[in-house]
């Protein structure tokens, strides 16, 4: 299918809020094939709309990342979770361990209903890191800081430059093995390794310290003066919100608390939090040069991030047994549980084409690597 319009990069937060949407979605079941096609879903939206800049190439990182996370999962659970219930698979000595460590035991019995629970909660903690991992690879965090609410700008500042270090990570290691390959060298695998590792971690670092300083130095993040009668009625909205924030979610959580004190009080400090940060920007100095659009494909990548949440969260009351499958029955997918996996392919083909995949189709690690390099 063509893209609906003409090539350019999407709204960063469109990206985000679509990722959030399916880490919700991944959070509200342990459900195998519900996860992978999650996770596959992510997968196709990145491979088809990520772009040619360096964190567009970080995709992958997350991907090892997740598969580790899933792997020691695993062998948390052979370590920690010996049982005898169940079908033992693997009979290992259970360790004896001191009187104040009671209530932990140290290998034993190793069932497959616990190796597969293991499995079902690695596979949850990994697909939301490789969804999250999807929107870093597809919104450009830079352009995440230009859209950051004034009141927000120091702390956008810090989660940018620490959200850049993966990014810069894929392109260090590009550079590295790129000069590693021209000069030769050791041809054993730990010579190898330790020559490529120091000096990926410390291009990233550095570089990601350069992005900061120079950010520092364009005065990104810096606040204008304010009176003291200012800054305490900032503080005061800020202050109370949270108080509110906090009551409002705990009579969410307990259904023995007041109904009045909980929609109605989270809603109210919503709107107080709003004012209060909308007050809080008004000493923030700083220009938009080109501020991302919010078009059609915007809305609809956003709107496709809640559906698969709100999706989600109906499959996980109105179907337990789809959604939290147990261990010793095979799980299934309902069409429910299938329109999950399945509705967050539209961005896909319902946003444009990235400009600068355009640009580089067909450029490998050198030469994608090449106009980083002029840049810097």
């Amino acid at each position: 299918m063509n893209p609906p319009t003409l090539p350019r990069d999407l709204h960063p937060l469109a990206w985000w809020a679509w990722a959030l949407g399916l880490a919700a979605a991944a959070s509200m079941t342990t459900n195998p094939l519900l996860l992978l096609a999650l996770a596959g879903t992510a997968t196709v939206v990145v491979l088809q709309r990520r772009s040619g800049h360096p964190y567009g190439r970080s995709f992958r990182l997350y991907a090892l990342l997740a598969l580790v996370t899933v792997v020691v999962r695993v062998l948390f659970r052979i370590l920690f979770g010996g049982q005898e219930v169940g079908t033992v698979l693997l009979d290992l000595p259970e360790v004896p361990l001191p009187s104040w460590a009671a209530g932990i035991r140290l290998l034993g019995p190793v069932t497959s209903e616990a190796l597969l629970a293991g499995l079902y909660d690695g596979l949850r903690l990994g697909t939301i890191i490789l969804v999250v991992g999807a929107a870093n690879s597809l919104a450009n965090p830079k352009r995440v800081l230009a859209s950051v609410p004034p009141a927000l700008y120091e702390v956008g500042t810090v989660l940018v430059v620490a959200v850049t270090v993966v990014p810069q990570l894929a392109e260090s290691a590009q550079r590295v093995r790129a000069a590693q390959a021209l000069r030769g060298g050791a041809s054993g695998r730990v010579a190898r390794l330790r020559r490529f590792l120091v000096p990926v971690l410390e291009d990233a670092l550095e570089r990601s310290l350069a992005l900061a300083a120079g950010m520092d130095t364009r005065g990104y993040g810096r606040s204008g003066g304010a009176t003291a009668g200012e800054r305490r009625l900032t503080g005061v909205l800020l202050v109370g919100a949270l108080c509110g924030v906090c009551v409002g979610t705990y009579a969410w959580l307990d259904p023995t608390a007041p109904r009045v004190l909980a929609w109605p009080v989270l809603a109210g400090s919503l709107v107080v939090a709003a004012l209060g940060m909308a007050h809080a920007g008004r000493r923030v100095g700083r220009t938009r040069y080109r501020p991302d659009p919010w078009r059609g494909p915007e809305l609809v990548t956003v709107a496709t991030g809640v559906v698969v949440a709100v999706l989600a969260a109906w499959l996980a009351q109105s179907q337990v047994a789809v959604a939290y499958p147990t261990v010793d029955g095979a799980p299934y997918l309902s069409p429910l549980a299938l329109a999950v996996g399945l509705v967050g392919l539209l961005p896909a083909v319902a946003t444009p084409v990235p400009a600068t995949a355009l640009a580089q189709p067909a450029a490998g690690p050198r030469e994608a690597a090449r106009p980083a390099e002029v840049a810097a």
